[in-house]
């Protein structure tokens, strides 16, 4: 059977990808972390289901997320009466979010408040923020005014009214909620919704969606946790699997599959019925379009299916036990070299990641390159890991980092082109991404856990700093850009002058 030369292409992509930590964990696991077979034979199983699935969720949001995302958006944006696309983007929103497999694990990490009512909370807060992103395109709301209102909103809570014990949980909220499923359609949306306007903005103003969703989030949890006033959050860590035999190992990943295909399922369900609603009212795509369309939901389902097995499964375990490990041996400090390393090569793997830096290439026409990108969010994931280690170590609170942090990225919003801008705040959703959540959390965790600090002050707080160092480190890629060209410009001006001079000289 031949395979498909696309899909093929994207597995290669992947690839290269999750080759650099897989091969960080081998050297790990025959130097200072000696690992156990089984954990060591899980870990390589689902570096493979990494690989493939990664691969088919790339091609399949190409063919499927993005064309349906921004025909919605084109449509969406052309709508006489704007109370109705805002109405179906609160819904869609809503659906979306309860849906993410990521809230659901942050759920059950809080029982002080029941699951359902934190799920509908952070659901709310995600449809509320994306009618706020489409009227700031709608209307041309400056972006960096809305971040700057909002999350000076969300620390003004979080210091005067919020317990200390579940600040952390409210801030990496944010990040959960924007998953690998979310973060395709709203992107695309956001070039549907800016495709029909011809003003100099337009193509600054479709990013940005991504960042208010994640406002939303940490500002209802923020409000949820004043009115519960929880007295602290606990964190049930992950079994480890007992596996003797490879056909041990192949049998957790057996068993696991038929709960992240239901998972996945109800994912992807609420959007194909918008969808198909859609296309019933618009008859928008022609036969040989919907066909298509059809194949990529397939390969987005499969590939996330096969993506979440492998991080689940393989990924969580070995990841608290490598944090455990070193935080327990005689040179715990290892754990920021490490953490970093594992961080600057992981976001790479990230689902999402692949959608963002390809988007942001096309629409930039360039300007962004693919390579910058991923150097941008490695370089911001690595610090953000460092950070979130040295809390582990020390127990510093994570004000002490977010309130600085987001004020100097907030600070750049007035320096930077608004185009990176909207990229910047979209890559700090897209990097905390499912990788983050089934592998670095545990790593912290598992050092936590071993060292004898508080896992919701000291560890909790880890996906929060990785959504917020890209903003920081893209900001400052465009910062750079503009005073490179600032600096060619005066040099043109320059000689522009001097040729003059000497044709007025000669005259």
């Amino acid at each position: 059977m031949r395979i498909n030369p696309q899909l093929l292409e994207k597995i290669k992509e992947s690839l290269s990808s999750v080759l650099p930590i897989t091969a960080i964990v081998m050297i790990l696991s025959i130097t200072i972390v000696p690992l156990t077979p089984g954990v060591l034979v899980l870990f390589l199983f689902g570096s493979f289901l990494l690989i493939v699935g990664v691969g088919m969720f790339t091609m399949g949001v190409d063919i499927s997320m993005t064309p349906m995302g921004n025909a919605i958006g084109v449509t969406m944006s052309r709508a006489r009466h704007r109370a109705v696309p805002l109405a179906v983007a609160f819904v869609l929103g809503m659906l979306i979010t309860v849906a993410e497999p990521d809230l659901t694990v942050l759920a059950q990490q809080v029982p002080a408040i029941p699951n359902w009512t934190l799920i509908l909370t952070v659901a709310g807060g995600v449809g509320l923020f994306l009618v706020v992103a489409l009227l700031r395109v709608m209307l041309k709301i400056p972006l960096s005014h809305l971040l700057v209102s909002f999350y000076l909103g969300a620390f003004l809570l979080a210091i005067v009214f919020v317990p200390n014990d579940f600040i952390p949980v409210s801030f990496d909220s944010g990040g959960v909620t924007t998953g690998p499923i979310t973060v395709p359609f709203i992107m695309a949306l956001g070039v549907g919704l800016a495709s029909v306007r011809n003003d100099k903005n337009a193509t600054s103003d479709s990013f940005g969606l991504v960042a208010l969703c994640s406002i939303g989030p940490i500002l209802s949890v923020l409000i949820l946790g004043i009115c519960y006033a929880p007295d602290s959050a606990s964190y049930t860590p992950p079994v480890l699997a007992e596996v003797a035999t490879t056909r041990d190992a192949a049998r957790e990943f057996a068993i696991a599959f038929p709960h992240y295909a239901g998972e996945v399922a109800s994912a992807i369900i609420p959007i194909c019925v918008m969808f198909l609603l859609f296309q019933l009212l618009t008859r928008r795509f022609k036969r040989t379009q919907l066909l298509r369309i059809v194949s990529g939901l397939v390969y987005t389902y499969l590939g996330l299916v096969l993506f979440l097995t492998g991080v689940n499964v393989g990924f969580m375990g070995a990841g608290e036990l490598i944090g455990a490990t070193i935080a327990g041996s005689e040179l715990p400090f290892l754990l920021i070299p490490v953490g970093m390393i594992m961080g600057y090569f992981i976001v790479a793997a990230e689902p999402a990641v692949h959608v963002l830096v390809k988007q942001v290439e096309e629409v930039s026409m360039g300007s962004i390159s693919q390579s910058a990108m991923r150097q941008g969010m490695s370089i911001g994931v690595a610090i953000s890991i460092g950070i979130a280690m040295l809390r582990v170590l020390t127990g510093i609170s994570i004000l002490w980092f977010l309130i600085p942090g987001y004020a100097v990225s907030l600070a750049l919003t007035f320096f930077v082109p608004q185009l990176f801008t909207g990229v910047a705040f979209d890559a700090g959703g897209v990097a905390s991404g499912p990788m983050t959540a089934t592998f670095l959390l545990p790593f912290a965790m598992g050092a936590c856990e071993k060292w004898g600090g508080n896992l919701m002050t000291d560890a909790f707080g880890l996906v929060a700093l990785v959504a917020m160092t890209p903003l920081v480190a893209i900001q400052l890629l465009g910062l750079a850009g503009r005073v490179r060209k600032r600096l060619a410009d005066d040099a043109l001006k320059a000689e522009m002058a001097r040729v003059e001079d000497c044709i007025l000289y000669y005259d």
